[in-house]
């Protein structure tokens, strides 16, 4: 009826296809390792199948002869383009008795050899469960459930599994173009999230419910997950002894390999996990609630936010300070919060949220937006502001990204954003903001645009220096997944340009999250938190490959291979020190600083490309920098990269 953005009488789309939903065919038939079959208990596999909600699969009842795991097979008797399965625990009022949990869902053509589509946990409720993934061709659909939700027994329990299939099927992009990995199921929408620091694993919550953050009037608890990507399994905790809904906060990883949360529903709350102990502890007080701050780790160690007033009052979120010896926030009078301000037509309680902020030299912070004016921080004493310009042809760039690409020359990539924070067009304006001493007026670029714009996106700078963009919206809309953009782009610094690569099949825009992982590869998901029945949920995951993985012939690159190197314990080394690096080949180096995002906002990445010096056997001496605002202290990750720029799985070092 309507261009959406009344630019003229054209209509066009991508792609239009059919999508059939779940189905209830009446010829699908269905097998289980178990099923009761007892005439007082009517637990027939095939009850799941037969859209009645009261009627229930269950694994057999006598004991010792249901034991997990338990699979549930659909033989749809014809190939059909599935992509989806939906699960409903049993509906009897009070009884969640045999919920499945952990579990596995694999396609298959022939019913032997078998694809694995997704994988997780599920959270432990009566609500519908619903697994989506890029269509596979397949007649059978097997679901293993590995574990029981609540661990209160053996059985197994579905009212409905059902398939979600498609009328048509796309061929999957060229793995040249990158590749989505299985759908990771989560037992909550992963709002926030971080790479655990020294480990491989992903930390992600939510709010105090798993997926909603209203309504819980800071109620002091926050439901959490870890992901292991080696073994695939998920793991659900709920954090109740600091008191602190975690939603909405400011994150850092601090130099010490903390995760430091501060503010969010419960405004005042700073929460501190510790990854040796797998524990929260509570930290020191915000002088001032807030919500919808940022914050970043210095090059001193300590810890600087600003903004935040989504929770805790409207207004005046001037900067803090955080001593992680004294465990106490202070506040910085020099920092006000004034300058940063967009001009959202919402007002304040839009216009101080997810600053883009950047640790330099001597405890100083670049501040590159989202407003249009930038600023430079000094957090000495009192603190200090300096103003750094306005960010190019850019307006205010809410919910927009800037990714430091290059630490050492002070390089970073602005993409995308949107004027206001909601009900607001959007901008695919790039530009690289070139850094010089704290206080100096930084170099503008304006580059040519993305091929998209975009709001409530990621990005994640890989260690090839590359700057994968996913996610978004065209049109900046919370909780919506309308106009959502599938397509992510790489940005390559080498030509300043941009370059479509796979497309995803699942929704990431607001709440949603993107972190490098330890093996090259990009820890994708979330999108919503919007209560029950809100379509823009996503309780999922999936990690993408870039093409850097990749052969121009698709087939799969070989990996050059760190072998050894001279790291003292812990993987310990100093600033200004030298690393030994023995390689399978000749190699580069970059390190990551380990990664966290809520908000379109990841203030701990950076990409530090390093200097070696190469011996006989690919023996390699490789240089960290001296600059603490360069290699700001904490984890990172060390990559080996070859000539054709294929990088290693990393070896993660403890810089302090």
């Amino acid at each position: 009826l309507t261009e959406a953005g009344n630019r003229g009488p054209i209509t066009a789309a991508s792609e239009i296809s059919l999508v059939d939903g779940s189905s209830q065919a009446t010829d699908f038939t269905v097998t289980a390792d178990s099923e009761e079959t007892s005439s007082t208990d009517d637990g027939r596999a095939i009850n799941a199948l037969d859209g009645d909600p009261d009627s229930f699969w269950k694994t057999k009842s006598v004991k010792g002869a249901s034991e997990y795991p338990h699979f549930f097979k659909i033989d749809m008797q014809a190939s059909y383009a599935v992509r989806g399965l939906s699960y409903l625990p049993r509906q009897t009022p009070g009884n969640q008795q045999g919920n499945i949990g952990q579990h596995l869902i694999e396609v298959s053509i022939d019913g032997t050899s078998w694809t694995a589509v997704a994988r997780g946990t599920w959270e432990d409720d009566s609500r519908m469960k619903t697994s989506n993934w890029r269509a596979v061709m397949g007649r059978f659909l097997r679901l293993t459930a590995l574990t029981e939700a609540g661990n209160r027994g053996p059985w197994a329990i579905a009212a409905e599994i059902q398939p979600i299939i498609q009328s048509t099927f796309m061929a999957p992009a060229p793995e040249s173009q990158g590749q989505w990995g299985e759908t990771i199921n989560l037992p909550l929408v992963p709002v926030a999230a971080a790479l655990v620091p020294g480990t491989s694993k992903v930390l992600v919550w939510s709010a105090w419910n798993a997926d909603k953050f209203a309504d819980g009037n800071g109620n002091g608890k926050t439901v959490t997950a870890t992901y292991d990507p080696s073994s695939g399994i998920v793991t659900q905790s709920t954090v109740t002894n600091t008191g602190h809904d975690m939603f909405c906060p400011g994150i850092s990883l601090s130099k010490s390999g903390l995760i430091i949360v501060a503010g969010g529903n419960n405004a005042d709350k700073t929460s501190i996990y510790h990854p040796d102990s797998h524990t929260w502890s509570s930290g020191g007080q915000l002088v001032l609630p807030r919500g919808y701050n940022s914050q970043v780790t210095l090059s001193n160690g300590g810890l600087f936010t600003i903004g935040g007033s989504f929770t805790g009052g409207q207004g005046g979120k001037n900067g803090e300070y955080y001593d992680p010896v004294a465990n106490t926030w202070s506040l910085r009078p020099g920092c006000p919060v004034a300058p940063i301000l967009t001009e959202d037509h919402q007002g304040i309680w839009r216009q101080d949220n997810h600053a883009w902020l950047f640790a330099r030299e001597n405890g100083s912070v670049f501040q590159a937006g989202p407003s249009k004016n930038m600023n430079w921080f000094t957090t000495a004493d009192q603190g200090s502001t300096t103003p750094a310009g306005t960010r190019g042809i850019d307006g205010d760039a809410m919910n927009g990204n800037a990714v430091m690409y290059n630490a050492v020359a002070g390089k970073i990539l602005s993409i995308g954003g949107a004027n206001h924070y909601d009900d607001s067009y959007t901008t695919s304006n790039a530009h690289i903001i070139t850094l010089g001493p704290p206080g100096s007026m930084p170099n503008i670029t304006t580059i040519g645009s993305a091929h998209y714009a975009r709001a409530f996106h990621n990005s994640v700078v890989l260690p090839d220096g590359k700057v994968f963009i996913v996610g978004g919206v065209n049109y900046a809309r919370v909780f919506s997944d309308d106009t959502s953009i599938l397509y992510p782009e790489l940005f390559d610094p080498a030509t300043n340009s941009f370059t479509v690569v796979a497309p995803m099949a699942i929704p990431r825009n607001y709440h949603s999250v993107a972190l490098l992982l330890t093996d090259g590869t990009v820890f994708v998901g979330g999108g919503g938190l919007c209560g029950v029945n809100c379509t823009a949920n996503h309780y999922d995951a999936q990690i993408f490959r870039p093409p850097y993985l990749f052969n121009y012939d698709q087939s799969v690159a070989t990996r050059p291979k760190i072998l050894s190197t001279s790291l003292e314990k812990n993987n310990n080394v100093k600033l200004g020190s030298g690393i030994t690096v023995t390689t399978d080949g000749p190699v580069g180096f970059s390190m990551m600083r380990f990664g966290s995002a809520t908000h379109s906002v990841n203030t701990d990445q950076r990409r530090v490309p390093l200097a070696s010096v190469t011996g006989g056997g690919n023996i390699n001496k490789v240089l960290i920098p001296q600059e603490p605002g360069v290699a700001v202290p904490g984890w990172w990750m060390l990559f080996a990269i070859n000539p054709q720029g294929v990088p290693s799985v990393a070896t993660t070092i403890n810089i302090q």
